[in-house]
């Protein structure tokens, strides 16, 4: 049952990428099966090897360590204003972030992580066939996030086509950062979180390949090219400590705003139609989460988070999901923790959008006019990973 139920949602995700694509003709479909067969073998090797188990328990247990010890820190400052036995969100969840933007900004100064994208890339690049720069797009977004990836390309950003802006773009709404994946394995399950963001990056160049199929040739494909300037190691120390800050503090100014807005949304649906916004999406939502492998007796408070997730943002859903994980069935759980794993929601097509418009101002207006159509690929590339995710359970 569960290979008929990740036909359909293969077939679900190739529908509705192919009825937007601009180039139906030259979709390149040796690409598209090559990465779907690697997300498939990553994803078993990942569940159901001694070896991807121990990867997965490493790095869960690393980022569970990363979160103890951002915690120190805040307690040091904060411990005085949290109850004992009781757990803050922002105080445990959302502040250890400082830490981890720090090791972060320490592997980047050192080159390490750079090194490591850059490599991968160029594998990546020979197995789909697409540009440097779209391949390296895709891992950085998974390490630096949607705003800041781009940072690190500004000289190409405004020498770029409009078809490769989109797939620059939805890689970026298609991954997360690194500096908050501890605080979604306080939410979720690691395995689900790490899987995600492997899987992610390949769905969202798959999906990329069918709405918005090119070539692109070696002259156009540009290189990175690295900053002349140079910051000390304490003037980036410091640098990362404000980034984490801001992440942090945005996402609680998020939250706050998200999730009082939901609960007045609830509120006068109840009081006027005798029944929760959040059910309705549910019900909305519902036959694509069957599509997807999701049992129907579940579908549609699946559905709800999922379409949560996408009007409000990942975090507001997953502290929903968390309160009903219990109660759903570990396909479910393992399939709508995957899809959350992004930041494919309405608030990034702004974010995006000011990002590259900083650098560019022509490639942002260019940006903010397939926003929605940005928004519906990374969807799909939610919809894709969940469904590989599927097929495992």
């Amino acid at each position: 049952m569960r290979f008929l139920f990740f036909a359909t949602g293969l077939l679900l995700v190739f529908i509705l990428s192919y009825l937007v694509s601009n180039d139906k003709k030259n979709i390149r479909y040796r690409a598209i099966l090559s990465m779907l067969a690697v997300q498939i073998i990553l994803t078993f090797i990942l569940l159901n090897t001694k070896a991807g188990i121990l990867i997965i328990s490493f790095i869960s247990k690393m980022f569970n360590k990363l979160i103890e010890l951002g915690i120190d820190g805040v307690n040091f400052v904060f411990g005085g204003l949290e109850n004992k036995g009781s757990s803050t969100f922002f105080l445990n969840v959302l502040l250890p972030i400082i830490f981890i933007s720090i090791l972060i900004g320490i592997l980047n100064y050192l080159k390490i992580l750079p090194l490591i994208i850059k490599y991968v890339g160029m594998a990546l690049s020979k197995l789909n066939g697409m540009g440097k720069l779209e391949n390296y797009i895709a891992l950085s977004s998974a390490v630096l996030g949607q705003s800041e990836v781009f940072l690190t390309t500004k000289k190409q950003i405004g020498l770029v086509s409009k078809k490769r802006l989109y797939t620059l773009c939805t890689s970026a709404m298609s991954a997360v950062s690194i500096a908050i994946v501890g605080s979604y394995m306080t939410m979720l399950e690691p395995k689900y979180v790490v899987i995600a963001i492997m899987l992610n990056i390949l769905s969202a160049l798959i999906v990329a390949n069918i709405v918005n199929p090119y070539e692109v040739t070696d002259e156009e494909d540009l290189l990175i090219v690295e900053e002349d300037h140079k910051m000390s190691f304490f003037q980036m120390i410091g640098e990362s400590v404000m980034d984490g800050l801001k992440v942090a503090v945005i996402v609680a100014a998020m939250l706050i705003g998200f999730i009082a807005l939901i609960n007045l949304i609830d509120y006068l649906f109840t009081i006027i139609f005798h029944i929760s916004f959040q059910t309705i999406l549910g019900y909305i939502f519902a036959p694509i989460a069957f599509l997807m492998g999701i049992p129907w007796d579940e579908a549609v408070k699946a559905g709800s988070i999922m379409a949560t997730k996408l009007v409000t943002n990942e975090f507001v859903a997953m502290l929903n999901f968390k309160d009903i994980a219990g109660t759903l069935s570990e396909k479910t759980v393992g399939i709508v923790s995957v899809f959350l794993v992004s930041f494919a929601n309405f608030s990034s097509i702004g974010i995006i959008t000011g990002s590259v418009k900083a650098l560019d101002t022509k490639q942002g207006d260019v940006v903010a006019k397939f926003g929605m159509k940005l928004l519906y690929g990374s969807t799909l590339a939610s919809m894709l990973s969940a469904t590989i995710m599927g097929l495992f359970l």
